[in-house]
């Protein structure tokens, strides 16, 4: 690096994480946070959080900062993410909103996430500017007498769960009888979709429905070895659709009837097929990491695809740019832009049982969208040596095509790699496609040893 060293970036992808109890993540370091986020919102602030079993700490932490500087905070409780987005759309009297999570982070961890007063995830040049605050404790503090008060905010979850009930075929949902098995993954979800699939009037059954922190039922991100036990029960129970969310609830993973997981590439090439129809077209917008079965699955129902970098909040703005009918991520993040420009577990689960309800069983929808075979596998690599990784991959790709709108994106001729660095933990995230299982696990080995190799110097 030459000149100035570049100043680290204190939000990642999806806001601020770290380890609990560590100079990362400790109460000082989530009022200070909170002081910075007051001082630039400078107004009402909507806060909640996911169950885990730090974030009630946290949670007071962050809002004694913002309440020094004169914000009022309304509390949700423990929420889902999209709850407190919405809350914040709805809400003309908010500056913006922030909510205790780290999504599907393990236990140990915990984060501050910031949204804007439309309700999608805080733009960068906003954190930009909470994050130069924060280091320049330049902090609005307010005199005894003009600090912000603390007021609890009850009807968060029932706003939600109308806006999403308004937006779906009930009376076709009702009449259809489907039976749903539902994990919660011991997080927030728990206090949203149990209610809103007996309001749809699906048969519903139920797993890790309980709220813990401390993930007794399984880890909160949906993968398919957390979700083992949902597929055996879907399988067992005869059920028409499985669901599991991630911990903050803002993603979806499904089981079809089989019993089958689905990858979110899946799932949203599912929901971007359908919108499509039902809008004569239109463009959807999702990240460079998502499979071709999205684009194949769009372009079937007379649509268009557009790639951005990685990222809800990226995926999200340009969605809002060019008038996106849908959109969303390989992750099971999925954008309804009717409700509100974030991912939305609780309206994926509706709408997908809409779809379900509308055109007869997931196994029969999704055989019809080509199926293509994924990869994904990780690799340790410090901060530091992430833009010497990129770099050498660039250079040993030399000759091939490739797309570097957000990490390295190699093609060839029955696939692709995407090798890109996260932005929340010290590790590059390796994902492949290929036209059969093993030459994309082969790719995504190849590429992860490579970057572990260059990663060790």
């Amino acid at each position: 690096m030459t000149g100035q060293d570049v100043v680290p970036r204190l939000f990642g992808t999806n806001g601020v994480r770290g380890v609990v109890n560590t100079e990362a993540m400790d109460c000082r370091f989530a009022m200070r946070l909170g002081m910075a986020i007051g001082t630039f919102m400078n107004g009402a602030v909507i806060i909640g959080s996911d169950a885990r079993t730090s974030s009630e700490m946290l949670k007071s932490a962050c809002a004694a900062g913002m309440m020094a500087t004169g914000c009022d905070v309304h509390d949700c409780g423990i929420v889902p993410t999209p709850t407190v987005q919405y809350a914040v759309k709805t809400d003309g009297d908010v500056s913006g909103g922030v909510v205790i999570t780290a999504s599907h982070n393990p236990p140990e961890f915990n984060g501050v996430k910031c949204i804007d007063r439309d309700g999608t995830e805080m733009a960068r040049t906003n954190e930009e500017r909470v994050e130069e605050g924060f280091r320049k404790q330049a902090f609005r503090i307010q005199p005894w007498d003009r600090v912000g008060h603390s007021v609890s905010r009850i009807d968060a979850i029932a706003d939600y769960v109308e806006a999403i009930l308004a937006l779906i075929d009930r009376k076709t949902i009702q009449a259809s009888d489907l039976r749903v098995a539902l994990d919660c993954s011991n997080g927030a979800g728990a206090n949203v979709t149990p209610g809103l699939l007996e309001r749809l009037g699906v048969k519903c059954v139920t797993l890790n429905a309980d709220l813990n922190g401390a993930f007794p039922g399984h880890n909160s991100e949906p993968t398919p070895d957390n979700a083992r036990d949902l597929v055996e029960l879907v399988k067992e129970g005869d059920f028409d659709l499985g669901i599991i969310h991630d911990g903050d609830a803002d993603r979806t993973i499904f089981v079809d009837d089989k019993g089958s997981y689905m990858y979110g590439d899946r799932s949203l090439a599912v929901a971007a097929h359908y919108a499509c129809l039902d809008n004569g077209g239109g463009l959807v917008v999702t990240t460079v990491g998502s499979s071709r079965c999205v684009e194949d699955a769009v372009a079937a129902a007379g649509g268009k695809v557009m790639y951005t970098r990685v990222g809800s909040p990226v995926v999200a703005r340009a969605m809002m740019e060019h008038n996106a009918i849908f959109g969303g991520e390989e992750n099971g993040g999925l954008i309804f832009p009717e409700l509100q420009y974030c991912r939305d577990g609780a309206m994926a689960a509706a709408r997908i049982i809409e779809i379900v309800a509308k055109h007869g069983a997931m196994s029969e929808i999704q055989s019809k969208i080509p199926a293509y075979f994924q990869f994904k596998t990780k690799t340790e690599c410090s901060n530091d040596m992430k833009d010497i990784v990129m770099r050498e991959l660039v250079a040993n790709a030399h000759g091939e095509r490739m797309d570097l709108t957000d990490g390295v994106k190699i093609y060839f001729e029955d696939g692709w790699v995407l090798v890109r660095p996260s932005g929340t933990e010290p590790i590059v995230r390796i994902f492949s496609e290929a036209s059969s299982s093993d030459r994309a696990t082969a790719i995504a080995q190849r590429f992860r040893d490579q970057v572990t190799q260059i990663a060790r110097g």
